[in-house]
């Protein structure tokens, strides 16, 4: 009997796209069947290793003209476009790896992580950090050996920052047309339609400063930092949110802020609430707690999970660590085998087993979360109630319109009621 193949596409072939490509074509079961980018120089790796692969600039023409020769897709384009081309995938039954954050909106994640339950396909978040020991451990110690003991609060920080790729604060006076490579209206999709600019504006690098195209900083970073909070600790929606920042107009991020998130509560934390704050753009707590080094001295990126009996630092890059360090110094860490994030994903869909962590089910929240960060930052100093139940702020309604996005004629996304 022949082996099984996973008939394998992919939206977008560059930068994250593709390493993304290698690492899912590792998999000997995946067979590249065709690529699309609306760059034509974006396929010179492609063209080197699957020259007779099909090409395409508008992911629409090749999910209809090969419908019936794909089996699972990857989505790794700008934020602003992640939910329409996913809704296509799932609209014709293909499997879906889409890279973070799921979505550009709250709303978009909502209808999103909706479609993917209904549709039984299997789907995952490119949260490539959700499957290393250094995140997965951390529910281990939290809920199975409660070796900090009950949570009482958490801080995440990271130095990047929500704009300033490109140095631009305002769109450019004289902005330049597409090359003709550039397929510009497939790039700008749902967005409101402006001129390329030029190769330092939008495209390739420096579209996530814009908040028509990317998700500042918490967009970016936000679904790796806060996934082993989310798991490690078991939290669900917030129950509000707010933000200070360094001032943002209606263009770009702001270069630096800070976002205070409360959770409910439950068996793993010390209160009925739970305060979660993050920081970005060099911001740092200031935390002066015994047996903990001083702010500036923690590695970054990184979290501080502060129990009633020490404190898990959860470092994004390497190993770990637990302070006091002289309570722990006999502490046992627990060995893990090793998950691959592509080929868990990859052996799903062979499977066709919907149910791994990270799918959309997982990400989903994840990414409403994150995004609520994005809408608190245009209300700065207020405290935005949240009920997640209901899709909206009951406090401030003119927030509940930064839940979601006008839609360019012809890209809207599609409300897909739970």
């Amino acid at each position: 009997m022949a082996e099984q193949k996973l008939r394998f596409a992919a939206v977008g072939c560059q930068h994250q796209a593709w390493a993304d490509i290698t690492r899912i074509t590792a998999h000997p079961a995946v067979e590249p069947v065709a690529f699309c980018d609306v760059d034509q120089r974006h396929f010179v790796h492609v063209n080197k290793k699957w020259p007779d692969k099909p090409q395409f600039s508008d992911y629409r023409k090749m999910f209809a003209e090969m419908k019936d020769e794909i089996d699972a897709v990857l989505v790794a384009v700008p934020d602003h476009s992640h939910a329409i081309i996913t809704q296509a995938a799932l609209d014709h039954g293909f499997h879906v790896y889409c890279e973070k954050p799921l979505t550009h909106t709250v709303w978009e994640a909502r209808q999103i992580a909706n479609q993917a339950k209904a549709s039984g396909l299997v789907t995952r978040m490119g949260n490539q950090i959700h499957s290393e020991y250094q995140y997965r451990v951390a529910k281990i110690l939290i809920q199975e050996e409660k070796v900090i003991g009950k949570v009482k609060a958490v801080h995440s920080w990271i130095s990047a920052a929500g704009h300033g790729r490109s140095g631009l604060l305002e769109p450019p006076e004289k902005p330049e047309s597409a090359p003709p490579e550039i397929d510009w209206d497939q790039w700008i999709g749902p967005a409101p339609m402006r001129e390329y600019g030029g190769d330092y504006v939008y495209h390739p690098r420096f579209w996530r400063d814009w908040q028509d195209f990317g998700t500042g900083s918490i967009g970016d970073n936000g679904c790796h930092l806060l996934d082993p909070i989310f798991t490690s600790i078991g939290l669900t929606a917030p129950l509000s949110v707010m933000a200070d920042h360094s001032g943002m107009n209606d263009e770009v991020y702001p270069a630096q802020e800070t976002l205070k998130y409360v959770f409910p509560g439950n068996e793993f934390t010390t209160g009925d609430t739970l305060n979660v704050t993050w920081y970005d753009g060099g911001r740092r707590p200031n935390l002066k707690l015994p047996g903990l080094p001083k702010g500036e001295t923690l590695p970054q990126p990184a979290s501080i999970i502060i129990g009633e009996k020490g404190y898990l630092l959860v470092n994004h890059w390497a190993h770990p660590k637990l302070y006091p360090e002289a309570d722990f110094a006999d502490y046992q860490w627990p060995e893990l085998e090793k998950e691959n994030h592509y080929f868990v994903w990859v052996e799903a869909c062979l499977a066709g087993n919907p149910d791994i962590s990270d799918n959309f089910a997982y990400a989903g929240p994840l990414t409403e979360t994150v995004q609520l960060g994005n809408v608190a930052v245009h209300f700065p100093g207020e405290r935005l109630e949240w009920d997640a139940a209901a899709l909206k702020f009951t406090n401030l309604p003119e927030a509940n319109e930064k839940l979601t996005r006008s839609y360019r004629e012809g890209w809207e996304v599609r409300e897909f009621p739970g």
